[in-house]
């Protein structure tokens, strides 16, 4: 088998084998295949792009080109989560517990971030003393009595994604969707879980920034999931203002847990209820999404998922106290108000500019040796449809500098006004099963 004949194959718009596909990301992987031979079958694919059969092939060699997590140990339905990404996107603080709270077990593996704010693990750091270096034995055993654990990503988990990630990031052939989908499901497969659940952002603060193109992907991975065994829904939802209102991550963190107590905000409720209803259906807890909303309302309301998340901080070292005293999480010395300069409707919020703002005051990396500030944020106010008067606050900034003239700025050049009313923004487009 040569590379250059499979290089050409795909070239000319035929379907390659599962063999084939193994011996290009095996070779690819041991460094038997040089980067500018990958370079021309990245781009081939781009144009070609892949059959459903080549798609989960590919994600499955991918998968077993590192280690692979072996959750069998843990009893139930592992279910895990994943989000393409956004602006003050808290979800995974929330639906741990409260999808643990219905019986679910989410043994998750996550990452720091780069960009706007820190990943789930910098957030939960925000919590004095949370750690997330758990053994596997730790790990197996926390899942198994509480139901939820998060840990940090294993560094040898699907190598093949890594290096392909970097050539793709330097070929232009990012933006395909076989490669965006294979590279996402690999490691939700390498992490050992049963059934997956995702949210696919659209929208300016998102990376598909078309309704058409979030579809085309969610459909993608949902098609590889249940073709390699693993019950797979998604849905499709807005990303082009902020989730929540919440911007950094001590800030996150208060947030994720006024969620859980009832109080959070509707957005960010909503789409956690929508989530976590899928989680607990693929979970194998409820027959129907409506049961299983049910169900999380419940456990809302009686508060089971808020004292599972107390377990969850202490069983990784944190102080559950926080739980119930937020002013225990990290603080900012300076706390200024933002006050709008217009009046009228709010009709557009640019979710990156806002995210870059809360970046500037420490929030997030700019690069991977970036050190997060991890009491630092902005907090809206406002949203798409809501009417401001002119001198009202619009936004909170969380800052330990004095000076937030850049990060006021941002902010300012990042909304947009109208005389007339204009309509709310629907959060949640689509379900996808198939």
């Amino acid at each position: 088998m040569r590379m250059v004949d499979l290089i050409e194959k795909k070239r000319d718009g035929f379907e390659l084998s599962t063999e084939e596909i193994q011996f290009i990301v095996t070779g690819y992987t041991a460094g038997d295949i040089d980067d500018y031979q990958m370079s021309a079958f990245l781009m081939a694919t781009y144009f070609q792009n892949m059959t459903d059969r080549e798609r989960a092939d590919l994600t499955m060699a991918m998968a077993a080109s590192g280690d692979q997590i072996d959750l069998s140990a843990i009893d139930g339905i592992k279910v895990d989560k994943h989000s393409t990404g956004g602006v003050g996107d808290t979800t995974t603080l929330v639906l741990g517990p409260l999808v643990a709270a219905c019986g679910v077990p989410v043994a998750k593996m996550s990452g720091r971030g780069l960009g706007h704010t820190g990943g789930t693990i910098d957030k939960l750091e925000a919590i004095e003393g949370f750690h997330v270096e758990l053994s596997t034995e730790d790990f197996i055993k926390q899942v198994n009595d509480i139901k939820v654990a998060v840990i940090g990503q294993s560094g040898n988990l699907t190598p093949a994604d890594k290096k392909l990630y970097a050539l793709r990031d330097v070929t232009a052939t990012v933006n395909s969707i076989p490669l965006i989908a294979s590279s996402i499901m690999s490691k939700k497969i390498a992490a050992g879980a049963d059934a997956i659940v995702l949210d696919v952002k659209t929208g300016e603060g998102a990376f598909m920034k078309t309704a058409e193109d979030a579809e085309e992907l969610a459909h993608a991975m949902v098609g590889i999931g249940n073709a390699t065994g693993r019950k797979t829904m998604a849905i499709i939802s807005d990303m082009s203002q902020p989730l929540g209102f919440a911007i950094g991550n001590a800030l996150e963190v208060k947030e994720a847990i006024e969620t859980l107590q009832g109080k959070g905000p509707e957005d960010l409720t909503e789409l956690c209820l929508v989530l976590g209803s899928q989680m607990v259906v693929v979970g194998g807890k409820a027959d129907s999404l409506e049961e299983a909303r049910n169900m999380l309302e419940e456990v809302i309301a009686n508060g089971k998922a808020l004292d599972i998340f107390r377990q969850f901080i202490k069983a990784q070292g944190g102080n559950p106290a926080v739980v119930d005293d937020v002013s225990l999480l990290p603080q900012a010395k300076f706390v200024k108000e933002v006050p709008s300069q217009k009046e009228g409707y709010i009709s557009f919020m640019e979710a990156d500019e806002i995210g870059t703002a809360a970046m500037v005051l420490g929030a997030g990396r700019a690069t991977k040796e970036s050190e997060i500030d991890l009491a630092v944020g902005i907090v809206l106010h406002k949203k798409v449809g809501d009417f401001v008067k002119k001198g009202e606050a619009i936004a909170t900034v969380y800052s330990n500098t004095e000076d937030i003239a850049k990060c006021t700025e941002m902010l300012y050049n990042s909304i947009e006004f109208k005389d007339e009313a204009v309509e709310k923004i629907q959060l949640i487009s689509k379900l996808i099963t198939d």
